[in-house]
């Protein structure tokens, strides 16, 4: 399996799948390259593809403390494996990531940058997230509450529906998001991007 390594040390595992000019996946908020893969095979016949896990998910290894600024650096390692420059597709809260890395000085690497849903709030349409969001967060990762922060996200930063969200609890997905490793930066790095999205947007 392909790897690179960031610049901090931590391996990064990717794919890479076509032919043609490079585009980079960045997505997996709660999971890793396996939720981008029928993307990737569809785009195969235009492009070479770079589907990564990102770190703390997948293959990937993890580095503690979570800091935004180690995916930037993530992004660019992906980047510059796909010769340098490549089309960047971000979806999520990860269309969130891929502006927050242009704007710390990934955009001359980045030839176009598609986005899908980026979460953020330009309007009245919902309340934004608590202002303690991240203090909850923080204080349920302490008490190893992790099923309890997967909920927080899903109703208060996405907003849905409370009796959906106890529903996804019964799940195959949810139980192997409460078995990732406490300090894995899959826990904290969703919701604070998720945070920091609403937030700025307010």
């Amino acid at each position: 399996m392909p790897q690179v390594t960031s610049k901090d040390g931590t391996t990064i595992t990717y794919d890479r799948i076509g032919q043609g000019p490079a585009v980079v996946i960045v997505g997996g908020i709660l999971g890793d390259r396996s939720q981008q893969a029928p993307l990737a095979q569809l785009l195969a016949s235009h492009f070479a593809v770079y589907n990564f896990d990102r770190r703390g998910r997948g293959e990937s290894g993890d580095t503690p403390p979570y800091a935004v600024e180690r995916e930037v650096e993530d992004i660019e390692a992906m980047l510059n494996a796909a010769g340098g420059s490549a089309f960047v597709y971000g979806t999520s809260g990860c269309a969130a990531l891929c502006l927050e890395a242009a704007a710390r000085g990934l955009s001359p690497k980045m030839k176009k940058l598609a986005l899908w849903e980026p979460p953020y709030i330009v309007d009245d349409s919902r309340p934004p997230v608590p202002q303690d969001y991240l203090e909850q967060l923080r204080k349920m990762l302490r008490e190893g509450r992790r099923g309890d922060m997967i909920e927080l996200f899903f109703t208060q930063a996405v907003g849905m529906p409370a009796e959906f969200v106890a529903l996804m609890r019964q799940s195959p997905f949810w139980a192997a998001q409460r078995r990732s490793p406490p300090h894995s930066s899959m826990k904290l790095s969703a919701w604070a991007m998720a945070a920091s999205s609403y937030q700025k947007s307010a």
